[in-house]
């Protein structure tokens, strides 16, 4: 019984993931789904709001990088020139401090950047609470209301685009209201799908995007989403409410 009860637990919390029990439940348990008359009054932060953050946290980590981005920009001149004009007012000293100038130089790690740029930094780690797995924390500075903390990496699926293998045992399935779904797994299968189609879209030596977000140290410090706990009525107690972002 012990056993049949663990399972069940699990089967309760996973289910929602579960792409055919989705689509056999959808219609019948309509409560489940959030009604939306437009999209546009289920945001919580205006997209150019979100645009804005995310086009300054990007920029500031281009110029971070911009040793490594040379040989890609060699074949864009005119982008080149902007970022160089970039790079060289952030090399600009403070009040004649040669010491500010040297620490400006140093590679920042991601994090350190989005420190720097948002003032805040956040990471994934272990959760103190017993049994809580994976979460995101904020390990520098504070969050303001109505910042963007986050964004969820991962396989774009559309509503006709197969998905049932790795649905399976996946808790990192995520739905969108308008149906799309996203698979932010970093491990097994889903890791190597989204591997493939990153080399399918890859032009020469040039990445069309990131893969960063499968390792343990992702170079878009926001690419944590995907391990942002969720509240449950089940398991309340793995929220943190004083560092855990929610």
């Amino acid at each position: 019984m012990v056993v049949l009860r663990g399972l069940r637990r699990r089967w309760n919390a996973y289910k929602y993931r579960f792409v055919p029990w989705l689509a056999f439940n959808v219609r019948r348990q309509r409560r489940t789904l959030r009604y939306v008359p437009e999209s546009s009054q289920d945001k919580i932060i205006p997209d150019e709001d979100v645009l804005e953050t995310l086009l300054k946290v990007f920029t500031a980590l281009f110029v971070n990088d911009f040793g490594r981005q040379v040989p890609a920009l060699s074949l864009l001149p005119a982008v080149r020139r902007r970022y160089a004009q970039l790079r060289s007012d952030e090399l600009q000293p403070d009040a004649g401090s040669s010491r500010s100038c040297q620490s400006r130089q140093a590679l920042l790690g991601p994090e350190e950047v989005l420190f720097r740029t948002l003032g805040f930094s956040v990471t994934r780690d272990r959760s103190s609470l017993l049994s809580a797995g994976t979460g995101v924390f904020v390990s520098k500075g504070f969050v303001p209301k109505g910042a963007v903390v986050a964004m969820y990496p991962g396989t774009v699926y559309r509503k006709h685009e197969p998905i049932f293998f790795q649905s399976l045992g996946n808790p990192f399935i995520f739905r969108c209201i308008d149906g799309i779904l996203i698979d932010g797994n970093d491990k097994g299968l889903s890791r190597s799908v989204y591997r493939s189609c990153s080399w399918r879209d890859q032009l020469g030596p040039f990445q069309m995007s990131d893969v960063s977000w499968l390792t343990a140290a992702p170079q878009n410090p926001l690419a944590v989403g995907q391990y942002v706990n969720n509240c449950s009525y089940g398991r309340k107690d793995r929220l943190q409410p004083h560092n855990n972002l929610l």
